[in-house]
């Protein structure tokens, strides 16, 4: 953009309400993802007859292949769809659980007090190829052919390399050249780092992949019967060998600067299927907000809005210093509870009726004073929650470490995915994505993919909600999330990020709802995040009092902020989360796309 085609852009617009694109608005369907080619990928699937369903299986084995630092096979997924068949959301949980050898003894008895970062021993069982086969099978009409089709030609002949994947890749060179050769051998071509824009191969994962159609076909024509081989030579097969035998043979560095093999086995595989159940929900101002459970942090957002509903917020400025220490300050109320009380549901009790309760969140509402709090707070519930511990920022990064992350993670910037679609028939599909990204393990050489890390998001603390243990399911950040509205579907938005994404997901949800932006206009707003709390990813440091916030917010604003006692960091412009959104309302489809990182798009007609 020209700096006078800035300045037009820039003219005469309230900095709170401008957008940097339309809101893509029409009949027959949106697609909305964190890049463009997923996008474009879904929205065909969509013009060939596909429904929503289709597009988000078919959009999400692409992102694995033009978004690698950020997503991969190996990794896990949560999703919430609506089914206009069934009438009614529904969480397909696609998150992997910890192996039956992933125990608190065997991780002590390697002198760990955490999870480490990267490397086999943060692999759980990958769970994304399961969950879109579930999707696919249950809720689509296409074949596995079709849905991996435009992955496989990407990762065939090759995307444009993204600047940021250029950055992860240069970041974590070194570590490749030297302890992770099989990384290096896709990753370095020529034992160099691809330049931005080049086109990037990853022939290996097109032949993983088009070998699992070939397994697939030779089933015969059926379409459910096509599917069902695919899972077999995934978690049965060809795939779980290879994973099994490189986890028993292999010797890894990770975070922890030794040497470690992994516990993942094929039989933790075999044994493990994604599964649906309803989604936590609750009732704001005549929405009904659909979450994943609390073995997942998307609990969170529906507490900040028990806490907020207390407080006016029509007529605040979205930009203003109100508006943002509000949802700051309830927002480390509701985090804080999630340190104490989350963990998977089948294993230990989480007491989600009291914490979303009228009576809990009233008294909780009266610890939000004129001064940001600089104490981790997390409610009472008597036989409920853990002890909220803290663990300073005195541990450098190591290369790769962490969830690569919008915020602050040094060198590690990124985030995870996300998809938006809501088709013709009115289905609608929201999920993130993520695990498995470039620099979490090395490359299984024969697959052209690693492993992911979630395992770091337990703890080695026996009696933790969160504790790690075969079987458990970790406390995942990723966090999809749907909206009805007067009963009716209406919106499926998300972010990638971390700690961060349950706090832009909320803030994109008050600008919409209190300020009436549109989506576009409540994306392209002024964001923040606080790193008040413990992260989720190794090494779990917090930042007590600290938030980061985007210099676009106005000055007089900041230093509001300041003198209520906020640690204010001040970000670059467009630095905070990548959030994307759809909605239906009538026969109208609209969808919205993040500017920020110059990657996502929304497309329909």
């Amino acid at each position: 953009m020209t700096d006078q085609n800035k300045r037009h852009f820039m003219t005469n617009i309230n900095p709170n309400t401008f957008t940097t694109r339309p809101e893509i608005e029409g009949t027959f369907g949106v697609v909305t993802s964190t890049h463009w080619i997923a996008t474009a990928v879904g929205m065909g699937v969509l013009e060939r007859g596909g429904n929503a369903f289709d597009a988000a299986v078919a959009t999400a084995f692409t992102l694995q292949v033009v978004e690698p630092h950020l997503n991969g096979p190996g990794g896990d997924v949560p999703v919430i769809i609506y089914d206009v068949k069934r009438g009614k959301p529904e969480v397909i949980c696609g998150q992997g659980v910890a192996p039956a050898g992933a125990t608190i003894a065997h991780y002590r008895s390697e002198g760990l007090d955490l999870v480490p970062g990267t490397g086999l021993l943060a692999a759980c069982v990958p769970g994304t190829f399961e969950t879109w086969m579930l999707l696919l099978r249950d809720y689509g009409t296409m074949t596995v052919t079709e849905v991996l089709a435009p992955a496989i030609g990407y990762a065939q002949n090759g995307h444009p390399l993204l600047e940021r994947t250029n950055a992860t890749i240069g970041t974590v060179a070194q570590l490749f050249r030297e302890y992770w050769p099989t990384s290096a051998a896709v990753y370095l071509p020529n034992n160099e780092v691809p330049a931005t824009g080049s086109l990037f191969t990853n022939k290996t994962l097109a032949a993983t992949y088009t070998r699992i159609i070939k397994d697939a076909e030779s089933s015969g024509g059926d379409r459910t019967a096509q599917i069902e081989r695919a899972r077999k030579s995934w978690s049965q097969g060809f795939v779980a060998e290879a994973i099994d035998r490189f986890c028993r043979t292999q010797d890894i560095m990770d975070t922890s600067g030794r040497r470690h093999r992994g516990v993942l086995t094929a039989d933790d595989m075999a044994r493990w299927t994604p599964h649906v159940e309803a989604p936590l929900t609750y009732d704001y101002h005549g929405y009904t907000v659909c979450k994943t459970g609390p073995w997942g942090q998307g609990p969170v957002t529906l507490q900040q809005l028990a806490l907020l509903k207390g407080f006016d917020f029509d007529g605040l400025d979205p930009a203003g210093p109100d508006f943002i220490h509000l949802l700051v300050e309830c927002s480390k109320l509701a985090f804080a509870d999630r340190e104490a009380f989350y963990g998977d549901p089948d294993f230990v009790k989480v007491p989600m009726t009291t914490l979303l309760s009228d009576a809990y969140n009233a008294e909780r509402r009266k610890l939000v004073g004129e001064k940001a709090s600089l104490e981790q707070r997390p409610g009472s519930i008597e036989g409920f929650g853990a002890v909220v511990k803290l663990r300073r920022e005195t541990v450098p990064l190591a290369a790769g470490a962490g969830e690569p992350t919008v915020g602050r993670l040094g060198s590690m910037r990124g985030d995870t995915v996300h998809v938006d679609i809501v088709d013709q028939a009115g289905n609608m599909v929201s999920t993130t994505p993520s695990g498995g990204w470039l620099h979490s393990s090395p490359v299984i050489p024969e697959l052209g993919f690693c492993l992911g890390t979630r395992a770091q998001m337990f703890w080695l603390e026996e009696g933790h909600p969160a504790a790690l243990a075969p079987g458990r399911r970790p406390r995942t950040t990723l966090s999809p999330t749907m909206a009805l509205r007067d009963g009716e579907p209406y919106l499926a938005w998300g972010s990638p990020g971390g700690d961060g994404q349950d706090q832009w997901i909320t803030q994109f949800f008050m600008r919409h709802v209190h300020a009436g932006m549109n989506m576009q206009e409540s994306i392209d707003a002024p964001a923040w995040h606080s790193e008040h709390f413990p992260s989720s990813f190794w090494p779990r440091t917090a930042r007590p009092g600290v938030l980061v916030i985007e210099s676009r917010v106005p000055k007089k604003t900041i230093d509001e902020l300041k003198r209520r006692g906020h640690t204010v960091e001040v970000g670059s412009d467009w630095s905070e989360g990548r959030l994307t959104a759809a909605s239906r309302v009538g026969r109208r489809r609209r969808a919205a796309a993040n500017a920020r990182g110059m990657q996502g798009y929304a497309a329909g007609r």
